[in-house]
């Protein structure tokens, strides 16, 4: 089969098409043909030695959404499935054209949802989720400030939190992704290079729960929050350090909140998401559709950080 690879850390040039063996599933794996994946930021530090993986060469796609091969564990042949958990797979991640995936990884695609969305979802859908609602404990009638908001956890977020009925902000850095923020229901859009996100929605009336994927903006985060607010730390997009005024974090009793691996979503929360795009509740936002082929371009084009949405990564 063939999989896109990287045999030693570098920069996206590094990644490159191989002819790799089959996978050889167990009695408990389902054999999967790959038709769609996506790229994510830490396929990028995966690739560049920033996080770096157990063994070389390295097969990176954290999703796959593909056609089930053989009938195998309640799964039949020509059923189309979905993993958030590819790299777990013999063969994966999503960047090789088969994997062998345990069947409790699996979700089935419901008929309304194409390969493409059901990738653009996956992981970046179950971690908004997972922030949300399993670490933010968010609910109806609530405010909540989503940061980087054009991401693609950040475009779900939003909408996430609009269907379960709630006031959004967001912050963006042009007009352009302003107004596509807009559209997708955001409340409020800030642009966080001209005007001070804390303040901005301090004076608006404050927020219950901040999804912070920026992390150097842990103090306009705090500013943000009403009294016993929350902020679920997702990522750290700005770096891995801030600085903040411990004196109003404690008075405003602000809860910090680790998201870690842990804001991966159960499958039964998978499904469910699913649905809730077969029903068009939500639409994962999708930024460009490329041949897998051309995963190293992908790649610079998520780390330029001009995209509003997912790239996905589609095997022919």
């Amino acid at each position: 089969m063939k999989a896109v690879q990287f045999a030693q850390y570098g920069p996206p040039a590094v990644l490159k098409v191989y002819d790799v063996p089959d996978p050889i599933p167990d009695p408990t794996d389902v054999l999967i043909q790959v038709k769609a994946t996506t790229v994510n930021r830490l396929d990028l530090f995966q690739r560049d030695g920033s996080r770096p993986v157990d063994h070389l060469p390295f097969t990176p796609g954290m999703e796959a959404a593909g056609v089930v091969l053989a009938d195998s564990q309640g799964f039949h042949a020509g059923e189309r499935v979905m993993t958030t958990r590819a790299l777990l797979a013999k063969g994966g991640g999503g960047y090789a054209s088969k994997i062998a995936a345990p069947a409790t990884h699996l979700v089935r695609i419901p008929d309304e949802v194409t390969f493409e969305q059901a990738a653009a979802a996956g992981l970046t859908a179950t971690t908004a989720w997972g922030a949300l609602f399993d670490y933010g404990h968010l609910q109806a009638g609530e405010r909540v400030l989503v940061w980087a908001g054009s991401s693609g956890v950040g475009t779900l977020a939003i909408q996430f939190a609009k269907h379960a009925q709630c006031w959004v902000a967001t912050t963006a850095s042009n007009a352009k992704k302003a107004e596509a923020l807009r559209q997708l229901g955001a409340d409020l859009v800030v642009n966080h290079r001209q005007q001070n996100v804390g303040q901005v929605i301090r004076d608006s009336g404050g927020v219950n729960l901040v999804i912070e994927l920026v992390s150097t903006t842990l103090q306009a985060s705090i500013d943000a929050c009403l009294e016993r607010g929350r902020i679920v730390l997702v990522g750290n997009l700005g770096s891995q350090q801030a600085t903040v005024d411990t004196q109003s974090w404690r008075l405003k009793l602000v809860q910090v909140i680790g998201g870690g691996s842990g804001l991966r979503t159960s499958v039964a929360n998978e499904r469910h998401i699913l649905e809730l795009v077969a029903q068009k509740a939500v639409t994962p936002v999708i930024a460009r559709v490329m041949p897998v082929e051309q995963a190293a371009e992908a790649h610079r084009l998520v780390a330029s950080g001009e995209l509003l949405g997912k790239v996905v990564l589609v095997h022919s």
